[in-house]
Protein backbone atom coordinates (compact mmCIF):
# COMPACT_ATOMS: atom_id res chain seq x y z
CA UNK A 1 0.00 0.00 0.00
CA UNK A 2 2.33 2.16 -0.97
CA UNK A 3 2.12 5.22 -3.39
CA UNK A 4 5.70 6.39 -5.17
CA UNK A 5 7.49 9.99 -3.87
CA UNK A 6 8.93 11.52 -6.68
CA UNK A 7 12.89 11.06 -6.03
CA UNK A 8 13.94 11.92 -9.48
CA UNK A 9 15.54 15.00 -8.36
CA UNK A 10 17.73 13.30 -6.23
CA UNK A 11 21.19 12.60 -8.43
CA UNK A 12 20.46 16.18 -9.76
CA UNK A 13 24.16 17.88 -9.99
CA UNK A 14 22.65 21.39 -11.23
CA UNK A 15 19.93 21.00 -8.41
CA UNK A 16 23.04 20.43 -6.00
CA UNK A 17 24.72 22.88 -7.69
CA UNK A 18 21.46 25.67 -7.69
CA UNK A 19 21.08 25.02 -3.99
CA UNK A 20 24.13 25.41 -2.75
CA UNK A 21 23.97 28.52 -0.92
CA UNK A 22 20.49 27.66 0.82
CA UNK A 23 22.22 24.97 1.98
CA UNK A 24 25.17 26.78 3.87
CA UNK A 25 22.68 29.12 5.00
CA UNK A 26 20.54 26.40 7.07
CA UNK A 27 23.18 24.92 8.16
CA UNK A 28 25.08 28.26 9.38
CA UNK A 29 21.38 28.61 11.18
CA UNK A 30 21.10 25.31 12.85
CA UNK A 31 24.39 25.28 14.28
CA UNK A 32 26.30 22.67 11.15
CA UNK A 33 29.11 23.36 9.32
CA UNK A 34 28.20 23.24 5.63
CA UNK A 35 30.71 20.45 5.45
CA UNK A 36 28.61 18.23 7.99
CA UNK A 37 25.40 18.85 5.85
CA UNK A 38 27.70 17.64 2.62
CA UNK A 39 28.14 14.37 4.37
CA UNK A 40 24.44 14.03 4.60
CA UNK A 41 24.12 13.68 1.11
CA UNK A 42 20.40 11.93 0.48
CA UNK A 43 19.06 14.32 3.33
CA UNK A 44 20.95 17.37 1.58
CA UNK A 45 19.28 16.34 -1.87
CA UNK A 46 15.96 15.94 0.20
CA UNK A 47 16.39 19.84 1.58
CA UNK A 48 16.54 20.59 -2.11
CA UNK A 49 13.84 18.77 -3.81
CA UNK A 50 11.94 20.62 -0.68
CA UNK A 51 13.19 23.57 -2.34
CA UNK A 52 11.71 23.69 -5.72
CA UNK A 53 8.70 22.01 -4.85
CA UNK A 54 7.46 21.92 -0.66
CA UNK A 55 7.01 18.68 1.10
CA UNK A 56 3.74 18.26 2.74
CA UNK A 57 2.44 16.45 5.43
CA UNK A 58 -0.75 16.15 7.47
CA UNK A 59 1.12 17.48 10.19
CA UNK A 60 4.35 19.03 11.51
CA UNK A 61 6.37 16.87 13.89
CA UNK A 62 9.68 19.56 14.13
CA UNK A 63 9.22 19.89 18.24
CA UNK A 64 7.92 16.02 18.92
CA UNK A 65 10.85 14.99 17.06
CA UNK A 66 13.39 17.31 18.11
CA UNK A 67 14.10 18.90 14.72
CA UNK A 68 15.85 22.13 14.41
CA UNK A 69 13.09 23.56 12.26
CA UNK A 70 10.52 22.65 9.93
CA UNK A 71 12.73 22.51 7.55
CA UNK A 72 14.58 20.25 8.51
CA UNK A 73 11.80 17.94 9.64
CA UNK A 74 10.45 17.93 6.16
CA UNK A 75 13.69 17.08 4.48
CA UNK A 76 14.38 13.96 6.83
CA UNK A 77 10.36 13.14 6.60
CA UNK A 78 11.07 12.77 2.64
CA UNK A 79 14.30 10.78 2.93
CA UNK A 80 12.25 8.75 5.80
CA UNK A 81 9.45 7.94 3.34
CA UNK A 82 11.66 6.83 0.58
CA UNK A 83 13.33 4.88 3.18
CA UNK A 84 10.06 2.98 3.96
CA UNK A 85 9.25 2.54 0.26
CA UNK A 86 12.78 0.92 0.25
CA UNK A 87 12.29 -1.13 2.88
CA UNK A 88 9.12 -2.62 2.13
CA UNK A 89 10.54 -3.85 -1.11
CA UNK A 90 11.68 -6.67 0.60
CA UNK A 91 8.77 -9.53 1.38
CA UNK A 92 10.94 -10.44 3.77
CA UNK A 93 11.29 -7.44 5.96
CA UNK A 94 7.48 -6.55 5.08
CA UNK A 95 6.44 -9.88 6.79
CA UNK A 96 8.88 -9.85 9.54
CA UNK A 97 6.31 -5.96 9.84
CA UNK A 98 3.27 -7.98 9.98
CA UNK A 99 4.21 -11.00 12.01
CA UNK A 100 5.81 -8.27 14.36
CA UNK A 101 2.81 -6.16 14.87
CA UNK A 102 0.62 -9.31 15.36
CA UNK A 103 3.24 -10.87 17.83
CA UNK A 104 3.51 -7.62 20.34
CA UNK A 105 0.12 -6.63 20.15
CA UNK A 106 -1.34 -10.22 21.03
CA UNK A 107 1.35 -10.35 23.59
CA UNK A 108 -0.18 -6.90 25.17
CA UNK A 109 -3.85 -8.45 24.69
CA UNK A 110 -3.00 -11.96 26.57
CA UNK A 111 -1.03 -9.48 29.36
CA UNK A 112 -4.63 -7.85 29.88
CA UNK A 113 -5.81 -11.56 29.66
CA UNK A 114 -8.11 -10.37 26.98
CA UNK A 115 -9.56 -12.89 24.42
CA UNK A 116 -7.89 -12.78 21.06
CA UNK A 117 -9.80 -14.13 18.68
CA UNK A 118 -11.60 -11.04 17.41
CA UNK A 119 -8.22 -9.12 16.99
CA UNK A 120 -6.64 -12.27 15.23
CA UNK A 121 -9.50 -12.10 13.00
CA UNK A 122 -9.64 -8.40 12.42
CA UNK A 123 -5.86 -7.88 12.10
CA UNK A 124 -5.74 -10.30 9.12
CA UNK A 125 -8.58 -8.82 7.53
CA UNK A 126 -6.91 -5.12 7.57
CA UNK A 127 -3.48 -6.90 6.24
CA UNK A 128 -5.40 -8.56 3.36
CA UNK A 129 -6.83 -5.49 2.88
CA UNK A 130 -4.25 -3.04 2.52
CA UNK A 131 -1.91 -5.80 0.20
CA UNK A 132 -4.75 -6.10 -2.56
CA UNK A 133 -3.76 -3.15 -5.02
CA UNK A 134 -7.46 -3.01 -6.12
CA UNK A 135 -7.74 -1.36 -2.83
CA UNK A 136 -5.53 1.19 -3.01
CA UNK A 137 -7.31 3.86 -4.68
CA UNK A 138 -9.91 3.61 -1.86
CA UNK A 139 -7.86 4.01 0.78
CA UNK A 140 -5.74 6.82 -0.87
CA UNK A 141 -8.94 8.95 -1.26
CA UNK A 142 -10.66 7.82 2.28
CA UNK A 143 -7.14 8.98 3.68
CA UNK A 144 -7.17 12.14 2.22
CA UNK A 145 -10.10 12.82 4.45
CA UNK A 146 -8.06 13.09 7.34
CA UNK A 147 -5.01 15.05 5.47
CA UNK A 148 -2.57 11.93 4.82
CA UNK A 149 -1.11 13.26 1.98
CA UNK A 150 1.27 10.32 1.27
CA UNK A 151 0.58 6.90 1.47
CA UNK A 152 3.28 5.15 3.28
CA UNK A 153 4.10 2.61 6.08
CA UNK A 154 5.33 6.12 8.15
CA UNK A 155 2.84 8.45 6.90
CA UNK A 156 -0.22 6.00 7.60
CA UNK A 157 0.77 3.98 10.64
CA UNK A 158 3.40 5.86 12.41
CA UNK A 159 2.11 9.32 12.15
CA UNK A 160 -1.52 8.90 11.86
CA UNK A 161 -2.92 5.62 13.47
CA UNK A 162 -0.50 5.57 16.57
CA UNK A 163 0.10 9.37 17.07
CA UNK A 164 -3.55 9.82 16.90
CA UNK A 165 -4.10 6.67 19.01
CA UNK A 166 -2.36 8.20 22.11
CA UNK A 167 -3.59 11.73 21.64
CA UNK A 168 -7.18 9.91 21.73
CA UNK A 169 -6.26 8.29 24.71
CA UNK A 170 -4.95 10.78 26.25
CA UNK A 171 -7.82 12.90 26.26
CA UNK A 172 -10.84 10.35 27.21
CA UNK A 173 -14.25 10.90 26.42
CA UNK A 174 -15.86 12.53 29.72
CA UNK A 175 -17.75 9.46 29.78
CA UNK A 176 -14.65 7.13 30.14
CA UNK A 177 -13.40 9.62 32.78
CA UNK A 178 -16.38 9.43 34.96
CA UNK A 179 -16.21 5.57 35.38
CA UNK A 180 -12.38 5.45 36.41
CA UNK A 181 -13.25 7.98 38.44
CA UNK A 182 -16.07 7.03 40.11
CA UNK A 183 -14.58 5.55 43.84
CA UNK A 184 -17.52 3.60 44.50
CA UNK A 185 -17.39 1.37 41.78
CA UNK A 186 -15.33 -2.17 42.18
CA UNK A 187 -12.78 -2.53 39.69
CA UNK A 188 -14.06 -5.42 38.12
CA UNK A 189 -17.06 -2.72 37.12
CA UNK A 190 -14.90 -0.18 36.27
CA UNK A 191 -13.24 -2.36 34.05
CA UNK A 192 -16.03 -3.96 31.81
CA UNK A 193 -18.27 -0.19 32.13
CA UNK A 194 -15.02 1.76 30.72
CA UNK A 195 -14.67 -1.54 27.93
CA UNK A 196 -18.01 -0.63 26.82
CA UNK A 197 -17.68 2.94 26.82
CA UNK A 198 -14.72 3.10 24.84
CA UNK A 199 -16.73 0.22 22.19
CA UNK A 200 -19.36 3.02 22.14
CA UNK A 201 -17.25 5.79 21.11
CA UNK A 202 -15.43 3.71 18.67
CA UNK A 203 -18.65 2.32 17.10
CA UNK A 204 -20.04 5.56 16.62
CA UNK A 205 -16.96 6.92 15.22
CA UNK A 206 -17.33 3.54 12.63
CA UNK A 207 -21.74 4.45 11.80
CA UNK A 208 -19.78 7.83 10.70
CA UNK A 209 -18.07 6.41 8.20
CA UNK A 210 -18.13 7.69 4.77
CA UNK A 211 -16.47 4.73 3.45
CA UNK A 212 -18.27 1.85 5.64
CA UNK A 213 -16.03 -1.14 4.31
CA UNK A 214 -12.99 0.81 3.91
CA UNK A 215 -9.73 1.30 5.85
CA UNK A 216 -11.14 2.86 9.33
CA UNK A 217 -13.40 0.45 9.29
CA UNK A 218 -10.77 -2.28 9.44
CA UNK A 219 -8.67 -0.65 11.70
CA UNK A 220 -11.71 0.14 14.24
CA UNK A 221 -12.45 -3.40 13.98
CA UNK A 222 -8.75 -4.19 15.34
CA UNK A 223 -9.24 -1.03 17.94
CA UNK A 224 -12.25 -2.34 19.69
CA UNK A 225 -10.02 -4.89 20.93
CA UNK A 226 -6.99 -2.79 21.44
CA UNK A 227 -8.36 0.69 22.70
CA UNK A 228 -9.72 -0.86 26.26
CA UNK A 229 -6.93 -2.41 27.15
CA UNK A 230 -4.90 0.66 26.83
CA UNK A 231 -7.45 2.94 28.25
CA UNK A 232 -7.21 0.42 31.34
CA UNK A 233 -3.75 0.39 31.60
CA UNK A 234 -3.22 4.27 31.33
CA UNK A 235 -5.76 5.73 33.35
CA UNK A 236 -6.65 2.16 35.79
CA UNK A 237 -5.24 1.18 39.15
CA UNK A 238 -3.33 -1.67 37.60
CA UNK A 239 0.35 -0.52 38.08
CA UNK A 240 2.41 -2.99 35.78
CA UNK A 241 -0.39 -2.83 33.17
CA UNK A 242 -0.08 1.05 33.31
CA UNK A 243 3.71 0.88 32.94
CA UNK A 244 3.70 -1.80 29.91
CA UNK A 245 1.35 0.76 28.56
CA UNK A 246 3.52 3.78 28.83
CA UNK A 247 6.40 1.30 28.09
CA UNK A 248 5.25 0.63 24.57
CA UNK A 249 3.61 4.06 24.09
CA UNK A 250 7.23 5.90 24.43
CA UNK A 251 9.22 2.84 22.30
CA UNK A 252 6.88 3.63 19.86
CA UNK A 253 7.66 7.60 20.05
CA UNK A 254 10.92 6.41 20.79
CA UNK A 255 11.45 4.97 17.37
CA UNK A 256 10.32 7.84 15.74
CA UNK A 257 12.84 9.99 17.37
CA UNK A 258 15.58 7.50 16.59
CA UNK A 259 14.98 7.84 12.69
CA UNK A 260 14.90 11.40 12.67
CA UNK A 261 17.90 11.82 14.46
CA UNK A 262 21.13 13.01 12.63
CA UNK A 263 23.18 11.36 15.35
CA UNK A 264 21.82 8.17 15.32
CA UNK A 265 20.68 7.31 11.42
CA UNK A 266 22.68 8.20 8.63
CA UNK A 267 21.19 10.38 6.19
CA UNK A 268 24.04 9.88 3.78
CA UNK A 269 22.36 7.51 1.15
CA UNK A 270 19.02 6.20 0.81
CA UNK A 271 20.85 2.13 1.52
CA UNK A 272 22.26 3.69 4.85
CA UNK A 273 19.23 5.24 6.11
CA UNK A 274 16.91 2.00 5.03
CA UNK A 275 18.94 -0.35 7.62
CA UNK A 276 19.28 2.09 9.84
CA UNK A 277 15.34 2.44 10.43
CA UNK A 278 15.49 -1.26 10.45
CA UNK A 279 17.67 -1.57 13.21
CA UNK A 280 16.38 0.48 15.28
CA UNK A 281 12.74 -1.33 14.82
CA UNK A 282 14.52 -4.68 15.31
CA UNK A 283 16.01 -2.86 18.17
CA UNK A 284 12.70 -1.29 20.04
CA UNK A 285 11.10 -4.72 19.51
CA UNK A 286 13.48 -6.38 21.26
CA UNK A 287 12.85 -4.11 23.71
CA UNK A 288 9.09 -4.25 23.97
CA UNK A 289 9.62 -7.90 23.83
CA UNK A 290 11.67 -8.45 26.97
CA UNK A 291 9.64 -5.98 29.16
CA UNK A 292 6.42 -8.13 28.05
CA UNK A 293 8.57 -10.76 29.20
CA UNK A 294 9.33 -9.26 32.62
Amino acid sequence: MTRSVSDSNLDSAESFASASEFVADLAELNGFSESEYNDYRFYKAAMITHEESPIYCRAVHTELLHCANDNEYLAKLHCVRLAFQYLFKDPAITQWIIETGRQILTDLLCLGDKDIKEFLMGYEDIINYVQDPNNWDDIQKELEQYNVKVMTFYDVCLDFLICDSFCDLGAPPASVKAVVQNRFLSKGFKETALTKAVCSVLKNKKRALKYSDGFMSHFYVISEQLYPLFAWGFFGPDEHLRDICNYFRDQLLGFQADIFDFQKSDYTTLENLSQDILAHMKNRVNNISVKLSQ
